[in-house]
């Protein structure tokens, strides 16, 4: 009997290491799934069974922003060519700031141009369809989440040079004095979760290109290229980019303008990031005003006083939450390990901590949260240095296991969500983190070259925290160091805003945050009357109530019709965030009629484009062709579900551990049945 069993066991075990051995483990995308759960980005390459027939190489992505003060006008213009035999729809996905109030779109065609108008969702679709099937060309443009777009072109017929305009604006948030714009240039590869409300999206089952090799590009024409004009009130003391290598000159009237130095490394697979300080070395304090035809907007942006010293902040419960899923082996998961050195070796010695790693499955490092030791920070780091990256992203059920620890009545928590955020469940996310408000907040780092900035921001912003990107691994001690400062020093808490003098109304957000170090307080509004009035805060600081002021007078007064936009796409974002937290389309309505008013890209309006003349004879003949685009930089094929030298997810090494306990069981038994026999026959 000992025997047959050992033979079956030994069977079986052999049976599940072969199984193990030659499958990859579970990734954050699966290669043989149908349809395949990809993404891309906006650069056009037509994968086809002939390429002879089939050809749309991009020729170019030119960027241009203008910055006023803290608002950016971005034109983005892509220009490409049906190089094929016959007409064709292309369809791709890009990606766009999480910021920006999308308000305009055209399409350019020869000699003709096609101006885009504001629709709602459904009926764009419907006009769209059937201007396709007439043979007309035809440009679709829709939300899929605030940071992931998805346009069609319809009826591209051969020779056609064709250029898609979009155009937004977006507020630019100092942080220290330090001003940013980022603009993404692909979308990073998402984890389709069976609990994501995305799950059925199509825009998630894109192609993607494998690691290394990019979209082919016109010898004419770079494949990226971008121009910022920086015009400030304060003189620009220091430029630089953190993810390309730039150039700038300053013109005459004191503009600032850069742009890219030439280069034959890829410019179009991750984000372009420039910073900038301003000459005086603080936040802007002041309140814009901006007089429309109909409607009058405000914009207040208010600098935190000074913070408290150290001492007057009680102790804190720290939970770090790290993603070591297959999207984030080698770079991502590597400089993480550097941001948590940094945060945990950063912990007083009254803060306590703990540490959940998590991809398909989870696991907590300690049973409950332990003293910021150096013993048990050591121990931690240890215990992080070891992990490899591989398996799924179930970002969730991770969350969930958060917030189930019990907690301490009288110790602030916070957790801290360390990813890169290719996943497709922020709105139950969100969701989750906003009806656990009471027990934590919630500071997010994203860490990759093109980070899924809209989760990152979201999780933030639900949490009533502060999101941290890290593109490059030298950014992981600066961007600990700036958290470190802005949780040691909560500056205002219970914040109040009110004016005196000037009547406004509409203002957002209606719930204010915590008012943190290094993090300006925003306001926007709309007001009527005469533009003069007193700006009053009121908040609870660690010394005790803080009372400060800012005037508004007719000096306030600027031509910048895209406080219209910004105050539009504010109330939108709080709409969806509320939408979110009901569950359904509670807020369709509110949201539709908001962005048809002010002719804004949603989740519930497109903008279509449609040329009149009928072009196509033949538009049943036309076949539809997806774009893949080049994973983002530091992203391995491990995100595409290729194995990567990792260790099995922890509910794997449990059934690898349980065998191997059976097996040394029942060999422990083997050798004492064969000893007694042995006894026995001599």
């Amino acid at each position: 009997m000992s025997r047959w069993l050992w033979l079956a066991t030994t069977t079986l075990s052999a049976a599940c290491f072969v199984a193990l051995a030659i499958s990859p483990p579970a990734h954050a995308q699966d290669r043989d799934a149908a349809p395949r759960l990809k993404t891309e980005s906006p650069y056009f390459f037509v994968k086809s069974d002939n390429p002879g027939v089939d050809q749309l190489p991009l020729k170019s992505t030119q960027v241009n922003v203008k910055v006023s003060g803290v608002i950016a006008d971005v034109t983005v213009v892509q220009t490409y060519k049906n190089e094929g035999q016959r007409a064709i729809e292309a369809k791709y996905v890009f990606p766009g700031s999480t910021r920006a109030a999308v308000h305009g779109m055209n399409v350019r065609l020869a000699d003709r141009l096609i101006t885009a108008k504001i629709r709602e969702k459904q009926q764009a679709k419907i006009e769209y369809d059937a201007a396709k099937q007439e043979g007309k060309t035809a440009a679709l443009l829709e939300q899929h989440l605030p940071n992931v777009f998805q346009m069609n072109v319809a009826n591209i017929m051969p020779g056609d040079d064709v250029k898609v305009e979009l155009r937004y604006t977006e507020l630019l948030l100092p942080t220290d004095g330090n001003y940013q714009f980022v603009f993404p240039t692909v979308v990073g590869p998402r984890y389709n979760s069976p609990q994501s409300s995305q799950a059925n999206a199509t825009w998630v089952a894109q192609p993607y290109l494998p690691q290394g090799q990019n979209t082919p590009t016109s010898a004419a024409a770079p494949a990226f290229d971008i121009h910022v004009t920086l015009n400030t009130p304060i003189g620009v003391k220091e430029v630089r980019s953190s993810s390309h290598t730039i150039s700038s000159y300053t013109e005459q009237g004191g503009a600032t303008v850069v742009g890219l130095n030439p280069t034959a490394e890829p410019t179009n697979n991750r984000d372009f990031i420039l910073n900038y300080r301003l000459a005086g070395d603080k936040i802007e304090t002041g309140v814009m005003l901006y007089k429309g035809q109909d409607e009058n907007f405000f914009l207040a942006m208010v600098e935190p006083p000074k913070a408290p010293a150290a001492t007057a902040i009680t102790p804190r419960e720290y939970i770090f939450v790290v993603d070591i899923s297959g999207s984030m082996h080698g770079f991502p998961l590597d400089t993480a390990k550097g941001v948590l050195r940094e945060l945990i070796g950063g912990l007083r010695p009254s803060d306590t901590f703990n540490v959940l790693l998590f991809s398909g499955s989870n696991n907590f490092l300690n049973p409950t949260s332990v003293p910021a030791t150096k013993a048990n920070i050591d121990q931690a780091i240890r215990t992080i240095d070891k992990e490899g990256g591989g398996g799924s992203t179930e970002l969730i059920p991770a969350l969930k296991r958060v917030y189930a620890q019990p907690k301490n009545a009288d110790v602030s928590r916070t957790v801290v969500v360390v990813t890169d955020g290719y996943v497709t469940v922020e709105r139950e996310a969100f969701e989750l983190v906003r009806n656990n408000l009471s027990s934590a907040n919630v500071f997010s780092f994203g860490i990759g070259s093109s980070v899924n900035r809209h989760l990152m921001e979201g999780l933030a912003r639900a949490g009533m925290g502060e999101p941290f990107i890290i593109t490059q691994p030298a950014e992981a001690a600066e961007q600990a160091a700036r958290f470190r400062k802005m949780i040691d020093s909560p500056v205002l808490t219970n914040v109040k805003v009110r004016f005196e003098g000037l009547d406004v109304y509409d203002v957002e957000p209606r719930q204010l945050p915590d008012l943190l170090a290094q993090r300006p307080l925003i306001v926007f509004g709309k007001w009527k009357g005469d533009a003069k009035g007193t700006l009053i805060v009121d908040g609870n600081s660690a010394s005790g109530p803080l009372h400060f002021s800012l005037p508004v007078n007719a000096s306030n007064v600027i031509d910048t019709a895209a406080l219209r936009h910004l105050w539009a796409r504010h109330r939108i974002a709080a709409l969806s965030d509320q939408e979110a937290l009901e569950g359904g389309s509670a807020a369709k309505d509110a949201i539709t009629d908001l962005s048809l008013k002010y002719s804004l890209l949603t989740q519930y309006t497109s903008f279509l484009a449609v040329d009149q003349v009928v072009r196509n004879k033949a538009p049943a003949d036309s076949p539809s062709v997806n774009q893949p685009s080049p994973l983002p930089q530091g992203v391995e094929n491990s995100a595409l579900g290729a194995e990567v030298p990792s260790t099995p997810e922890p509910a794997t090494w449990g059934a690898i551990l349980v065998t191997l306990s059976v097996l040394a069981m029942l060999a422990h038994r083997r050798r004492r049945a064969q000893t007694r026999a042995h006894h026995y026959t001599s």
